[in-house]
């Protein structure tokens, strides 16, 4: 029995002008008969419910075994479909119901004067657990299933619940005390929440006798803040979840209210559409036409066969650059992919590009996914070939975390395009991402609950990014394979534990690998000279810098001296980068003239290219060994030039590890090899100290998009001096103008509407030849 017993008098309610007819969930769209079907709260509540059964049973033979769940399969079952029953439980209050209806007029008259108030006390989702926490004497007798978990997941389904920013705030929801409001009213005893009742005990078996006690449809605001201490005290302080099936069941939650909203505004049938797309999964005949595209009439190298031969769950490529990883890979993939789909991780954006054009773009159903997969893959089939809020994204320049300002609705939107394609090539934190929360691969889940990875250039992650790496081989039971030029012993240990059994290393060619492709030339300055004697000599020479400002001074010199030359660095419009990037890729093709590419770290990962000679800054060890991959990549028979000078600064370094990188350089003399390299690298006694705690999985009912990589120091921005670019330009489309800028002080600059932070053109300039530059 629903008690709807009046508050006291110390705490008098304003009583709602009308109570509605209908408890919406959502709004109309236009076009759309007014609020009839899902739009509906309990007809929303079906559609997501059902969206989530159909995952849950379209992936069944997957739960067990791809996350080593200790529950049954009914039991997720029968808690992600009580999660889904509770989601919106919330919206039965008449904040969200004047807001859905955009009828503020019952709200407070401070609210109707000053917009930037919230008209809402607590968000919806916040409300849905308060209230079902209320109704747990009845809600914990669904069969099969486990209450706390379904409370947790319902709670933070808008992935805002216990912290902000990226910050764990310890707080159960926020408390907008600008609303106006003294208080709340609660729905539940309206014929649309009583529906929504007789569904759950039709649906999920719940007993038909509803017993709650003292439940109250208003609470004052005294009453909100002792709900929000009551829930944690009594329900969540001691709670130890288990943490496979509550991170599955917040990711099923997530991704099945994003399809089923998505069902209210679509005229196909997306539940059929769920099923047909997650049913695509890779055969060997997929796999055998990438591996027979890529390699012509040449057999596998022995250690690609080898990688296809492995038996164990994870195994470890070790292999130099220019070996043949990446086809070596498809070739374990044949092995260890067929009937699942495939997620082929790379760190940066433009090695994700470059390993989509290179081998899967025209063989297999696949798609590219990144954050600007979009303009890549229009720049290179063109002419030029020849809820808002910030969302974390990483520079391809310094490999850090910068935020990126991007429509919730595309990134849903966008994410879906992963559910059908059999290949799916990515940046690392499409995958990774999700065990902190990340918006993008939380929508992608159903293709990663079924999927086997590859994750390439792992010597090049952070101290939080091989966390995350530990806690998915931890957490995922799946097939997967790790590619790296180089492991570090503590490293090595460090996978092993977290796999918790011994994994497979495949040692590269040693016949490539022992060849001798380097001669170390340690300057005090730049050597011009020798440059233009090897541009004369019809030489492709690649120049390295550590700096954005000091990559353009080299460009500018080289335009001095009348050099053929191409500037690349991650300062540009990311159209205008990718014309960039594509200018270097085919001014190394073997039959163009000489050219004199000058980049930044962009050069490290994402330029698959051969020099003939190399000039670079000294840098990292890590960052000099993956320079040198582009030197001689194309073995030519013999030893090929490495000029290294320092830096004037240290910066993006610190100083004891550019000291590192002078001692690598020192250790060598005469002809150098990749094998040499790579044992100087993993003799090292640095033990690292991986970042593993992630929001998912130690998080328990807190569940807010966190970093995934270690901060950097540039901003995303908009430049004011290309305001005739981005001014009217559609959401989808300001990616294209966006440019990451290493600018400390950013409180003064405007806001684009979207959340972009506008570049004054008094302190930045730009032109599509040098990019962005900072006004002195």
């Amino acid at each position: 029995m629903i008690s709807n017993k009046a508050p006291s008098k110390t705490a008098q309610p304003k009583t709602p002008e009308l109570m509605p007819n209908i408890l919406l969930a959502k709004s109309s769209m236009p076009g759309m008969k007014d609020w009839t079907g899902s739009c509906h709260l309990v007809g929303h509540t079906a559609a997501v419910l059902q969206s989530v059964t159909i995952l849950v049973d379209t992936l069944k033979d997957f739960w067990i075994s791809q996350f080593g769940l200790s529950c049954s399969f009914e039991e997720l079952r029968a808690t992600a479909r009580l999660a889904a029953y509770l989601h919106d439980w919330g919206k039965a209050n008449n904040h969200f119901q004047m807001v859905v209806r955009n009828d503020l007029k019952s709200l407070d008259p401070e609210y109707r004067r000053n917009p930037m108030q919230q008209p809402q006390m607590i968000r919806h989702e916040v409300a849905s657990a308060l209230l079902a926490w209320d109704f747990r004497e009845w809600l914990q007798q669904c069969p099969n299933a486990d209450f706390m978990t379904a409370l947790a997941a319902a709670g933070g389904h808008h992935l805002k619940m216990g912290g902000k920013q990226g910050k764990d705030t310890g707080e159960f929801g926020e408390l907008r005390d600008g609303s106006g409001e003294t208080g709340i009213h609660w729905y539940v005893c309206h014929p649309y929440f009583k529906k929504l009742i007789r569904y759950g005990i039709r649906t999920l078996g719940l007993p038909r006798e509803v017993r709650v006690k003292g439940i109250k449809s208003w609470w004052d605001v005294q009453t909100v803040k002792n709900k929000r201490f009551e829930i944690l005290d009594e329900a969540f302080a001691d709670w130890e979840p288990d943490e496979a099936l509550l991170a599955v069941v917040k990711a099923l939650l997530i991704a099945g209210d994003s399809i089923g909203s998505a069902s209210s505004q679509s005229s196909i049938n997306l539940q059929e559409w769920m099923v047909k797309e997650l049913e695509q999964r890779l055969t060997i005949e997929d796999l055998q036409k990438v591996i027979d595209a890529r390699r012509g009439p040449h057999e596998l190298r022995p250690f690609q066969v080898d990688l296809g031969n492995s038996s164990k769950r994870v195994t470890l490529a070790r292999a130099g650059c220019g070996t043949g990883k990446t086809l070596g890979a498809y070739n374990w993939a044949k092995t260890r992919a067929v009937g699942r789909k495939l997620f082929f991780c790379y760190p940066t954006t433009g090695t994700s590009t470059e390993g989509f054009l290179d081998y899967v773009q025209d063989e297999v159903e696949s798609v590219l996914l990144h954050s600007r997969a979009n303009v890549d893959l229009e720049m290179a089939t063109t002419g030029e070939e020849g809820e808002n809020g910030a969302e974390w994204t990483i520079d391809d320049e310094t490999g850090k975390l910068i935020q990126v300002h991007e429509n919730e609705a595309a990134k849903k939107l966008d994410s879906f395009k992963a559910w059908g394609p059999k290949v799916s090539v990515c940046t690392v934190d499409t995958v990774l991402g999700l065990l902190q929360c990340n918006r993008r691969p939380i929508y992608c889940f159903p293709s990663i609950a079924q999927a086997a990875f590859v994750f390439d250039e792992v010597h090049c992650y952070d101290e939080a990014l091989f966390g995350a790496l530990l806690r998915f081989l931890k957490l995922v039971k799946a097939p997967v394979l790790l590619m790296s030029a180089s492991f570090l012993p503590w490293q090595l240990q460090a996978i092993e534990d977290a796999v918790g059994e011994s994994v497979e290393i495949v040692q590269g060619p040693k016949d490539l690998e022992e060849k001798p492709r380097y001669r170390f030339n340690l300057k005090e300055q730049p050597d011009w000279e020798r440059v233009e004697q090897e541009m004369g000599a019809g030489g492709k020479v690649l120049w390295v810098c550590n700096q954005v400002n000091v990559a353009i001074a080299v460009y500018q010199e080289a335009q001095r001296r009348g050099l053929n030359s191409v500037l690349y660095h991650s300062r540009f419009r990311y159209e205008d980068r990718v014309v960039h990037h594509r200018a270097v890729v085919n001014g190394f093709k073997r039959d163009n003239p000489p050219i004199l590419a000058i980049a930044t770290q962009v050069a490290e990962m994402s330029l698959d290219l051969s020099a003939t000679l190399l000039v670079t800054q000294i840098a990292d060890p890590a960052g000099l060994i993956q320079r040198l991959g582009r030197l001689n990549r194309q073995y030519c028979g013999h030893t090929l030039d490495a000029m290294f000078y320092p830096p004037e600064s240290h910066y993006p370094y610190e100083e004891d590890v550019l000291k590192q990188g002078a001692k690598l350089i020192e250790s060598f003399s005469g002809e150098v090899n990749q094998a040499q390299l790579a044992a100087w690298l993993e003799q090292s006694n640095e033990q690292g100290k991986p970042k593993t705690r992630m929001v998912l999985l130690d998080g328990k009912w807190r569940t807010y998009p966190a970093a995934l990589r270690e901060a950097g120091y540039t901003v995303t921005a908009l430049l004011d001096v290309d305001k005739h670019h981005w001014q009217g330009a559609k959401t989808s489309d300001l990616a294209r103008f966006a440019v990451p800028l290493a600018a400390k002080k950013t409180a003064h600059w405007e806001r684009h509407k979207k959340g972009y932070p506008i570049a004054p053109k008094e302190e930045w300039r730009y032109s599509r030849n040098i990019g962005a530059q900072e006004v002195k």
